[in-house]
């Protein structure tokens, strides 16, 4: 039996792979229950082609909005470069914008109908791992009152429990590298932005930054979207923004109250927000290793990355069917766990290198810099559209969406 640590994206997405060929699993997840949370997702043609292959390709793809095109705007509103997305892009498969709740979700009812009811144990928080050459043993306390549950056997364990995850700190002792990037999320019901299947990224770190999608269609009867917005600035401080507390309008809507375009009112959509939450933009140094025996890691307890480009779920979903199908091979799991991570680990560690150095927002962040953040007349005079492209191509290269990568599975 393989004992999956962490219920999320990455963890619900290995058991059905795992089911597809066959391989017993089970799923131990920290929260009580699982419940619609959280704000959108964006899904890339990466992700959305390995979604497809387990069969949930249309069901993500009603339950969200599909994206035509991605823009990229200055702090004053200007377009500054925009390309078409999914199948407007000639992709096989669409990006979609979708609610986390709704996907998690539809992850969670497809693992219950397909493996069983009982496949995924909630209230469990892994406290530590303890193997020998027979298996591993895996400790448990119950989330809800944190008293000692029994522990379970297993014969691998993959560590699918995230950024904080307990297992990589217990094999690893790592921290988080944060650099002074905090963020502030939520989600608006407005009406159509753009043409209401965009994507776009307003301004830079260094003078505050913007993303805005829509995830939800006709929210309220009346033809409004919800839109999710993403706010970065980089300040020159060592204070992380807290996961577990609500952010507070006044730490960061000072920096975005002049930004009122004909299209958009930036201010406006910030205020009107159904809820906002705050998070540091942290990730973590790429690993010399992520397999110890019969335990290894996938998803973000693997590979951290900033939350640039929409890259961290496509990663981890594509960890999750990589290492299906090494473990589907047969033979001893401990070779299939290191076959699984000689296939993936320098890849996302050039992921997470990205995401630092060149995001896909370092378009916006050069624009910045050559026209001396300022508007411009004729972009042109600064830098090329073919120059951009190039930029926004060479990211997709690294992060494997582009087209030529992305194959139907």
């Amino acid at each position: 039996m393989i004992t999956i640590i962490g219920g999320g994206i990455c963890g619900l997405t290995l058991a059905l792979n795992l089911h597809a060929r066959g391989i017993a699993c089970r799923v131990y997840e920290a929260a009580p229950e699982l419940r619609e949370l959280g704000v959108g997702i964006t899904l890339l043609p990466h992700a959305m082609r390995e979604f497809s292959a387990l069969g949930l390709g249309d069901e993500l793809l009603a339950a969200g909005i599909e994206n035509a095109e991605s823009c990229f705007f200055n702090r004053f509103g200007q377009l500054i470069y925009k390309e078409p997305r999914g199948k407007h892009a000639g992709y096989a498969v669409p990006e979609v914008g979708i609610h986390r709740g709704r996907l998690h979700l539809a992850l969670y009812r497809a693992v219950q109908q397909r493996i069983g009811p009982d496949c995924v144990v909630t209230n469990h928080m892994c406290t530590a791992v303890e193997q020998d050459e027979q298996g591993v043993r895996v400790l448990f306390n119950e989330t809800s009152t944190g008293r000692a549950l029994p522990p379970v056997e297993a014969d691998i364990v993959i560590a699918c429990d995230g950024v904080n995850s307990a297992v990589r700190k217990q094999l690893i002792g790592d921290s988080v590298v944060f650099t002074g990037i905090n963020t502030w999320r939520g989600v608006t019901r407005h009406k159509p932005i753009l043409t209401g299947r965009s994507y776009f990224r307003v301004g830079s770190i260094f003078t505050g930054k913007i993303v805005v999608y829509p995830i939800i269609d006709n929210v309220d009867g009346s033809g409004s979207q919800l839109i999710n917005w993403t706010t970065e600035i980089k300040r020159d401080t060592a204070e992380m923004n807290d996961w577990n507390k609500p952010g507070d309008l006044a730490d960061f809507i000072s920096v975005y109250e002049n930004w009122r375009f004909d299209w958009l009112d930036v201010p406006a959509l910030i205020r009107n927000s159904d809820f906002i939450f705050e998070y540091p933009m942290v990730d973590k140094d790429p690993l010399d290793r992520w397999t110890f025996g019969r335990v290894t890691l996938a998803g973000d307890a693997a590979h951290p990355m900033y939350p640039r480009g929409s890259n961290g779920s496509a990663q981890a979903v594509i960890d999750a069917r990589v290492l299906a199908e090494c473990l589907a091979k047969g033979g001893d799991p401990r070779d299939a766990l290191k076959a699984y991570e000689d296939a993936r680990r320098e890849t996302t560690g050039k992921v997470v290198r990205t995401n630092r150095e060149h995001p896909p927002d370092f378009i916006n962040i050069k624009v910045e810099e050559l026209t001396g953040d300022k508007p411009f007349e004729n972009l042109d005079d600064f830098i090329t559209q073919d120059e951009l492209r190039a930029l926004s191509e060479n990211y997709k290269r690294i992060a494997g969406f582009a087209l030529n990568d992305v194959k139907p599975s």
